[in-house]
């Protein structure tokens, strides 16, 4: 067994005894004052003996280390040096025992004396093989610390990320729900327009037909008035202007009209007035079959405020680890999965030259390479080259290069077909018995994928 030396209780910074040593990850240990003089001299956080980063501000103390330590100082308070050999101050005898007691080495005379009496003593040499052997058992402890310090460092980004997710959503909410707001008051306004005017064109009728019979009544009353004054004459004089007054006595005035249609059409104004409102709110509302789930987005990806486009981004974002996002090729998901029924959606690639669309189970793996792996099926162009995805080596003939791609997934019959809807041409059917949920599937190129819209009424008919 190889002897302890004062080497092994040494500080590889201060050259000391270790006074409350600290193990970091790559299991050097080193005094806690001198780790801290150390990074705040370099300026980052890294061993001092090999050199390798530390994600640990405050390492743990090396409790095993330490005691050793203490026991070595107390253990050599009590020695002298005669010639090469160590002796026992008290008894002037080796120190050929270890007091797992007190911690410190004893010779055989301490060992039998009052002071170490039922201790449990053991050879020295065995007392520094079980240092080192707990130094390895340390190993998988510090591993293990390792993934708990890396694991709480993604649950630190994933709690930041919640924030910024929820203050850019509601924002996203409030300016959505302000546009229908909007369309709303400019609908109000417009009814309400549209009543005004039909009251002011109704009021201006009604004001001339009152006026005319106004004007009708008046000349009637002085007609009466008239002829009654000649009927007060005397007998000579009526008689006189008997064809006069007969000839006044004869009204040529017609009848007035009842006006009909006069009122105010109550009717046109409120009848079914929210579906109408609701018929006119569907030129400006769209419906897309499938969204795009940003949490499972590569970090390299962009996507649209509506989840309905995305795109390739300059730089990878700070985003956490999540189990659910890629973190290989530029993928990602739609947001709702299917385990059941027909479902279908157009994406739009236009000029990409490099894309996969399709499906994946709900089960497969998101973290590394899933090219070769089972349970993912779909078409892909690469430079030109168009390939069903699940068939390695089954390439596409296609004359003309699509724009769009029809996706149209029948679950319960087990059917995936892909076509160019713009040249009516059929593209790659898979049948394959769907044991579990799939998941809309996408791989970015060089230009963004859109998930195009469809008609309300198509949704709606969808929907219900």
């Amino acid at each position: 067994m190889a002897s302890v030396s004062e080497e092994d209780f040494t500080c590889p910074v201060c050259c000391d005894i270790y006074k409350d040593p600290v193990l970091l990850l790559c299991t050097h240990s080193v005094c806690k004052a001198c780790l801290q003089q150390f990074w705040k001299t370099k300026g980052s956080r890294e061993c001092p003996v090999c050199r390798r980063k530390s994600s640990m501000d405050n390492p743990p103390l090396n409790l095993a280390l330490r005691n050793v330590c203490e026991a070595f100082l107390k253990g050599k308070s009590q020695i002298t040096s005669a010639g090469s050999e160590v002796l026992c101050s008290l008894h002037s005898e080796k120190l050929k025992l270890f007091c797992h007691d007190d911690k410190r080495p004893v010779c055989v005379v301490c060992q039998t004396s009052k002071l170490h009496r039922g201790h449990n003593v053991c050879p020295i040499d065995e007392a520094a093989t079980d240092m080192k052997e707990l130094k390895i058992k340390l190993e998988p402890l510090t591993k293990k610390l390792e993934i708990f310090e890396k694991v709480k460092l993604t649950s630190d980004k994933i709690a930041t990320h919640i924030m910024i997710q929820v203050q850019l959503t509601e924002k996203q909410i409030k300016q959505e729900f302000e546009k229908l707001h909007q369309f709303l008051r400019d609908e109000e306004a417009a009814r309400i327009a549209a009543l005004r005017e039909e009251e002011e064109q109704k009021s201006r009728m009604m004001k001339e037909k009152i006026e005319k019979m106004s004007r009708e009544i008046s000349s009637l009353s002085d007609t009466i008035r008239a002829i009654e004054e000649e009927m007060k004459a005397d007998d000579v004089t009526f008689l006189q202007n008997y064809n006069r007054t007969v000839e006044r006595a004869q009204c040529t005035l017609q009848d007035p009209e009842r006006l009909s249609g006069a009122l105010i059409n109550v009717a046109k104004h409120l009848g079914n007035l929210k579906f109408r409102v609701w018929e006119k709110m569907q030129e400006i509302v769209q419906y897309t079959p499938v969204t795009l789930d940003p949490n499972t987005a590569h970090s390299g990806l962009i996507l649209s405020e509506d989840l309905t486009s995305v795109r390739r981004g300059d730089e990878r974002q700070q985003l956490p680890d999540n189990p659910e996002r890629f973190d290989v090729n530029f993928r990602v998901l739609g947001s709702e999965g299917f385990n059941s029924g027909t479902h279908c959606w157009d994406v739009e690639v236009g000029e990409s030259k490099d894309w996969v669309l399709g499906v994946i189970t709900e089960s497969l793996q998101r973290k590394g390479d899933i090219s070769r792996m089972s349970g993912r099926w779909g078409v892909g162009c690469s430079y030109g080259n168009y390939a069903a995805v699940a068939h390695v080596g089954h390439f596409l003939t296609v004359q003309q290069r699509p724009q769009r791609i029809r996706v149209l997934l029948d679950w319960d019959r087990g059917k995936l077909t892909f076509t160019d809807p713009d040249n009516n041409k059929h593209l790659h059917t898979f049948t394959h018995t769907f044991t579990e949920r799939v998941f809309p599937y996408f791989i970015v190129g060089e230009f963004p994928l859109r998930i195009l819209p469809v008609k309300v009424s198509v949704a709606t008919e969808k929907l219900s």
